[in-house]
């Protein structure tokens, strides 16, 4: 002992102590980042939340608690659930939350991972007890969303957020599954027979607009074509009408200019046309009449010239007196026909104005004496 004071070991023990001593004092000072707190308790007791930055516990009688103050995230097992409807459906789960108070977390609860998982299972089971299976399916989001407010209001004590809620899987029993599965075919098969049904439809009323514009153009046009071959047939009617009105006056100009003999001449003609037809019943003017009339008078001319008397129509050879026009028979005489110049012919219907006439009155010969000439007769 003397050997080891004599060669320095208080030196020795010294420098031990300094050593101590400055680790205990390095021991004392923390540093904080600015996500974490320092919970510190002095001799048990709570004193603060300290950080971030550097931090001094007194040695021996201060202790801290890093509390994390970012979000995280934990995963919560499929859970067997049984909806409103006795249906089995297994869900599983991711739940986001973080500290905001970091002294109720590490004073309040021990683990609040767990306790917050625990409380998430309960109420994911109570929800969907409340639901039937059809909409455990159809709404997720309004589940996530109950179940983040209940969450919330249960972990606010502890100082712990609960930011979302978010289901992951739900997986129903095999037999739900091949229902659901017949229920997407029917349901796909109904909307595939509903949409061809709708196709027909819109295809026949297509079809039946087609065929009524097409029907209305057809009417339209048959409409014009009429309109058009009316005003045609007008027309060429009107034309007609006024080249026969003209060729009637050409004719009536040139009738004024000829004289009896050329009128005779034509009649003549007109007789021979007759006497060439196969016709066995004519019917004649009252103008052919004064045809034979020159010929009578040529013919009195020349017994007058040669002082025989010409015999008398009536059969006794006597030459009566002139007398006066006596009235004609009761039988009413039709109006006197057109010319054959003309270009009309009087109907078959109407009696032969020839033939009705039984009575002519006397005539003055053309020579100027007031022999009497008999008519000519059928």
């Amino acid at each position: 002992m003397s050997d080891f004071l004599a060669t320095g070991g208080p030196w020795i023990i010294g420098a031990l102590i300094l050593a101590v001593l400055f680790g205990i004092i390095i021991s004392a000072f923390r540093v904080m980042p600015d996500f974490q707190r320092l919970v510190v308790f002095r001799l048990g007791r709570c004193v603060g939340a300290k950080g971030p930055g550097l931090v001094f516990l007194l040695p021996f009688v201060d202790k801290g608690v890093r509390v994390d103050l970012r979000e995280t995230w934990f995963e919560v097992q499929p859970q067997t659930c049984i909806t409103k409807d006795n249906a089995t459906v297994s869900i599983d789960f991711l739940i986001y939350m973080k500290v905001v108070d970091a002294i109720p977390s590490v004073i309040q609860v021990v683990d609040y991972r767990g306790a917050a998982r625990g409380i998430a299972i309960t109420t994911l089971r109570a929800i969907v007890g409340d639901m039937a299976l059809d909409d455990v399916l159809a709404k997720r989001d309004s589940i996530n969303e109950i179940m983040r407010g209940k969450l919330d209001e249960a972990t606010s004590r502890w100082g712990i957020k609960v930011t979302a809620v978010e289901i992951r899987e739900v997986i129903p029993p095999r037999d739900i599954l091949e229902s659901m599965s017949k229920q997407m075919s029917a349901e796909r098969t109904r909307r595939a027979v509903v949409l061809e049904a709708n196709g027909q439809s819109e295809a026949a009323i297509k079809r039946a607009e087609g065929a009524r514009q097409a029907t209305i153009l057809q009417a339209e046009g048959t409409r014009e074509a009429t309109i058009l071959q009316a005003q045609a047939t007008r027309e060429a009617a009107i034309m007609q009408a006024e080249g026969y009105a003209m060729a009637l006056q050409k004719v009536y100009e040139i009738a004024n200019h000829v004289d009896g003999k050329t009128m005779n001449l034509q009649y003549l003609e007109t007789l021979k046309t007759l006497g060439q037809s196969q016709s066995t019943k004519w019917i004649m003017p009252l103008e052919l009449t004064s045809l034979v009339q020159p010929f009578q008078a040529m013919v009195q001319a020349a017994g007058s010239a040669s002082g025989s008397p010409v015999a008398a129509q009536n059969g006794n050879g006597n030459h009566p007196a002139p007398a006066q026009q006596m009235p004609l028979p009761s039988q009413p005489v039709p109006p006197m026909p057109a010319s054959p110049m003309s270009g009309q012919v009087r109907p078959a219907s109407a009696p032969n104005p020839v033939q009705t006439a039984s009575y002519q009155p006397p005539q003055t010969r053309p020579n100027g004496n007031n022999n009497y000439v008999p008519p000519i007769s059928q």
